[in-house]
C-alpha cells in the first residue's frame, strides 16, 4: 500500500509543481471507479433514510462537484453516508421531509463557522471507542431496518421494533411464491453476488465494486424472470427533484427540536468526516488533511444540500478508499465522479427505475454489517484494557436502544472516567525546537483527549522529511485516544522514511514506540 500511496499522491506534495494534465488519465479512471461505487450507495442510503432515491443522488452530485473542489482532503470523496441514515430517517418520520432543508442549512452554517474558528482539531479528540461504537450502532440499525426492505416492507419506527419483528419476516415466508418471496430471493442473490465477486473477482477487474455487481445481478434476475417487485422511483428530470425549503419551513428555525437536530447532524457529520479523512491520510504519504478547511467545505456542501432539499453529506471512507486504490492523484477525480452521477441521472433515469428496492436493501445490509467492527473492540481490549471496550459497547447499545445523539453523549461521558486517575495533573506542556536537520519535542504532564488538539498540532508542524527526537521522560500517562493518535503519527513518519527516536518512554508510550508496522 505504501508504494501505491506514494505514486498516488506524489502530485499533491508541497513544493512539487506538475501540470495537472499529466494526471488526467489516472484521475479520469479513478473517477469512474468511484462513480460505480457511489451510485448504488447514494440511492440505497436515501431509501434507508426514508426519502426518495434522487435525494441521495443530488447529495452525491454536490459532494463531488462542489465539495470536491474546495475540500481540505483532496482525495476524500463526499456524499450521503450510512452514518446519518438513521438520524435522518427519524427526523423525516417525526418532522416531515420538509424540515430536512432548514435543518441542513443550519447544520452547514454550524460546520462552516466551526471551520472558520479552527475547531476541526477538537473532533480528533473524540475517543476512537466512541466513534467506532457509534458506527457499530448505526450498522446494527441499518441491518435490522434494511432486513425488512429485503421483503419489500418498510422498516418499523425504531431499531428495537425492527429487531423484534425480524424473525417474523423469515417465518412468514411460504412455498406460495408471491412478491414477498420474490423480493427476498432477489435480496439474497444480490448479497451472494456481491460477496462472491469481492472474494473471487479476477485481478484485471479488481476495481469493479461488488455493490454494483450485486445490484446488476439482482436487477437482471428480476427483469429476466419478470418478477413483480417494488422498484426504485426517480423523476424524469433530476431538476424536478430539487425542492428548496419554503418560507414557512425556514421559520421553523426557532423550533428547539429543529435547532437540536441541526446541531446533532453538524456534530455527527463532522466527526464522521474527519474520521474518514484521518483514515484516508493513512493510505497515502502526501498532503495531510486540513481539518478546518474540510469542515468549511462540508459546511458549504450541507448548506447547498439543505437549499436543494437533499440528504446531508459527510466524507465517506468506502468511496474515498476506492479513490485512493484506483490511484487518483488530485481532487479532479472526486469532482468528476459528481459529473458522472449528474450525467447518468440526466441521460438514463429509466435504468435506475429497473432496480429492485430489495437489491439496494441488500447492499445496505452488507454495508451495515461491515460497520460493526468487532475487530476494533478486540484491538482496544488488547492494547488498552477493559474501559475503552466498555465505552465502545455502551455507545453501541445506547445508539440501538435510544438514538444516535444519546449514544454519542453516553460514550463521551464514559470517556471522562479516563481522566479520574489524572485529576491532579491533567495539563500537558509541549516544548519544541528545530536545528534544521532534526526536530526535538519534549512532553511534560499527561496526554489525554483534553490536551490532544495541542499535541496533534505540535506533531503536525514537524516538517516532512525531518527526523524527530521525542523526550517522554516527564510524560506521566497517555489515554487511549492520545495513544491511537500517536500510533498513527509514528507509523506515518516511519513509513515516509524518517526517524523517530523516543527517550524516557515507559508504560503505554514505550509500547507505542516499539511498533514498527
Amino acid at each position: 500500500m505504501a508504494s501505491l500511496a506514494q505514486r498516488t499522491t506524489a502530485a499533491a506534495r508541497p513544493g512539487v509543481s506538475v501540470p495537472a494534465i499529466r494526471f488526467l488519465g489516472r484521475d479520469l479512471t479513478a473517477s469512474i471507479v468511484v462513480f460505480l461505487v457511489a451510485m448504488p450507495l447514494c440511492m440505497g442510503i436515501a431509501i434507508a433514510s426514508g426519502v426518495p432515491a434522487e435525494k441521495g443522488l443530488i447529495t452525491g452530485i454536490i459532494g463531488g462537484i462542489v465539495v470536491g473542489a474546495i475540500a481540505g482532503s483532496p482525495l476524500q470523496v463526499s456524499g450521503p453516508a450510512a452514518g446519518l441514515a438513521v438520524i435522518v430517517y427519524e427526523l423525516v418520520r417525526d418532522q416531515g421531509i420538509g424540515a430536512l432543508g432548514p435543518i441542513l442549512i443550519l447544520a452547514g452554517l454550524v460546520q462552516f463557522v466551526a471551520g472558520v474558528f479552527r475547531l476541526g482539531g477538537w473532533f480528533k479528540a473524540i475517543s476512537p471507542a466512541v466513534v467506532h461504537g457509534m458506527l457499530a450502532g448505526i450498522g446494527v440499525l441499518i441491518v435490522v431496518g434494511q432486513f425488512h426492505v429485503l421483503f419489500d416492507h418498510r422498516p418499523l419506527p425504531s431499531g428495537l421494533q425492527n429487531l423484534a419483528a425480524a424473525p417474523g419476516r423469515l417465518l412468514g415466508l411460504s412455498s406460495n411464491l408471491q412478491a414477498t418471496e420474490f423480493a427476498f430471493a432477489i435480496g439474497v442473490a444480490t448479497i451472494l453476488a456481491m460477496l462472491g465477486w469481492e472474494k473471487f473477482r479476477p485481478r484485471a477487474l479488481r476495481l469493479l465494486p461488488g455493490a454494483l455487481v450485486g445490484v446488476v445481478v439482482g436487477t437482471l434476475l428480476s427483469l429476466t424472470l419478470g418478477l413483480e417487485v417494488a422498484r426504485v422511483q426517480v423523476p424524469a428530470s433530476i431538476m424536478g427533484a430539487i425542492a428548496p425549503p419554503s418560507a414557512s419551513a425556514l421559520a421553523s428555525w426557532l423550533n428547539p427540536s429543529i435547532l437540536a437536530a441541526a446541531l446533532a447532524i453538524a456534530f455527527i457529520a463532522s466527526a464522521e468526516t474527519l474520521l474518514s479523512a484521518a483514515a484516508v491520510d493513512k493510505m497515502h504519504d502526501g498532503v495531510r488533511t486540513d481539518y478546518n478547511k474540510e469542515l468549511r467545505a462540508q459546511g458549504v456542501g450541507n448548506l447547498l444540500c439543505g437549499l436543494a432539499g437533499a440528504l446531508p453529506m459527510t466524507g465517506v471512507i468506502v468511496r474515498s478508499s476506492a479513490n485512493v486504490q484506483a490511484q487518483a492523484a488530485t481532487r479532479l477525480s472526486s469532482m468528476l465522479h459528481g459529473v458522472w452521477i449528474l450525467g447518468f441521472v440526466a441521460a438514463l433515469p429509466f435504468v435506475l427505475t429497473a432496480i429492485p428496492m430489495a437489491a439496494l436493501g441488500a447492499v445496505l445490509v452488507v454495508t451495515g454489517v461491515r460497520l460493526v467492527s468487532v475487530k476494533h473492540a478486540t484491538h482496544l481490549f488488547h492494547d488498552y484494557g477493559a474501559l475503552p471496550v466498555l465505552i465502545w459497547a455502551a455507545t453501541l447499545v445506547t445508539v440501538v436502544a435510544t438514538d444516535l445523539l444519546t449514544g454519542v453523549l453516553v460514550g463521551i461521558g464514559l470517556t471522562m472516567l479516563e481522566l479520574v486517575p489524572h485529576l491532579r495533573r491533567l495539563r500537558l506542556k509541549v516544548f519544541e525546537a528545530s536545528d534544521g536537520e532534526s526536530h526535538a519535542i519534549t512532553l511534560d504532564g499527561t496526554a489525554t483527549f483534553v490536551t490532544l488538539p495541542k499535541l496533534s498540532e505540535t506533531l503536525d508542524r514537524v516538517p516532512a522529511g525531518t527526523n524527530v527526537r521525542i523526550d517522554a521522560t516527564r510524560l506521566d500517562a497517555v489515554d487511549h485516544t492520545s495513544a491511537e493518535m500517536l500510533r498513527d503519527w509514528f507509523q506515518r513518519r516511519r513509513a515516509a522514511g524518517t526517524t523517530v527516536e523516543i527517550t524516557g518512554a515507559r508504560g503505554r508510550i514505550a509500547t507505542l514506540a516499539e511498533h514498527r508496522h
